[in-house]
């Protein structure tokens, strides 16, 4: 049966219209399932008993379960949730004075290959769909009561690879009469694939691109990310320039600092070099150490040193704040799992 969460409000309304109801029972359907986040039909009160038989008969409600929750000293919580198809996907929920922001995983398992990252190596299984990407922020919404005012798409998968998904659940988040959660409070990240680049910028969606760099140089950027040898640094940084052009949005750069690789600071003229005259911020990441991973944490002294020269040449950078690291939550570090694992 079909997920009925993973319909946006106007695909709904169609699908109201195919099962011989009218259109407003969808926006019911979608107050019940993201403001009152009811788990099943039955506690829709105020569609009628003939009603909720129909949608039982057609549809499931994607209910999430957690099998395991852990708690960082810093407040972080990483969840482990059941997908309900024999795999699980971690979660994250950060604490920031600005609210709640959720890091949500897109894929089980990641094509990308990325050398820093903790789903390198692990077998890609399938793309989520958009009522599981929602989901994720639903269940840690009925787990905690907190109202989740962030979402960022950078947890295990490649966005831009799972595209109408991501898309389409950005649209279920942002609109007012379900989550409500504003479109320049959710960014979605990407490794570099060009052409989905091109294709986001036409969506209309104001939401925050983020671009994983880490390097200044081709050869070293294709020896830390696979992807770099389809779409290399020209062409990426072309394409967030049109990105510009057409959003009229600032580009976020992310770049994870690696000792004695790509953190000196003649890594760091070329990167002003590079990013000179973009509406852009460059979010530098002090990298986290992974299982089997060949790349150490810069030191303190050089990553400060890195900003200061970013910042002192006109390019705005800041450094992220280092969450969940105690539990494996921080950047890089998620991972598919197996429900055995």
């Amino acid at each position: 049966m079909k997920n009925i969460k993973d319909y946006n409000l106007d695909a709904l309304k169609e699908e109201m219209k195919n099962i011989g109801e009218k259109p407003f029972r969808a926006e019911q359907i979608f107050k019940w399932l993201y403001q009152d986040k009811v788990t099943s039909f039955d506690e829709m009160l105020n569609l009628s008993i003939e009603l909720r038989e129909k949608l039982k008969q057609n549809y499931t409600i994607c209910n999430f379960e957690i099998i395991r929750k852990q708690e960082s000293a810093d407040g972080t919580i990483k969840y482990l949730f059941d997908v309900l198809d024999g795999n699980a996907i971690e979660t994250v929920l950060m604490s920031y004075h600005h609210g709640y922001s959720v890091c949500v995983s897109t894929q089980i398992g990641c094509k990308m290959g990325c050398k820093f990252c903790a789903s390198t190596g692990i077998k890609f299984i399938r793309s989520l769909s958009s009522g599981e990407i929602v989901e994720q922020i639903i269940k840690i919404e009925q787990d905690t009561g907190v109202r989740v005012s962030n979402v960022v798409f950078m947890g295990i998968g490649e966005p831009l690879d799972n595209y109408e998904n991501v898309v389409n659940a950005i649209r279920i988040l942002n609109n007012p009469k379900g989550i409500n959660i504003g479109a320049r409070h959710i960014s979605v990240s990407t490794s570099g694939l060009v052409p989905m680049i091109y294709k986001l910028a036409e969506e209309n969606i104001q939401c925050t691109l983020s671009i994983s760099l880490h390097a200044t140089t081709d050869e070293k950027r294709s020896s830390m990310m696979p992807v770099n040898k389809l779409y290399n640094i020209e062409q990426l940084l072309q394409a967030c320039k049109d990105y510009i052009k057409v959003t009229n949005r600032r580009v976020s750069f992310e770049y994870a600092l690696a000792k004695d690789n790509n953190d000196n600071l003649e890594d760091a003229a070329r990167l002003v070099k590079l990013l000179k005259g973009m509406n852009c911020h460059v979010n530098l990441i002090p990298i986290n150490k992974i299982e089997n991973g060949k790349f150490d944490k810069s030191t303190n002294e050089n990553i400060m040193k890195f900003r200061d020269y970013l910042n002192d040449h006109g390019i705005v950078a800041t450094i992220r704040r280092e969450l969940g690291s105690d539990i494996e939550a921080a950047c890089g570090q998620l991972r598919r799992k197996n429900l055995k694992d």
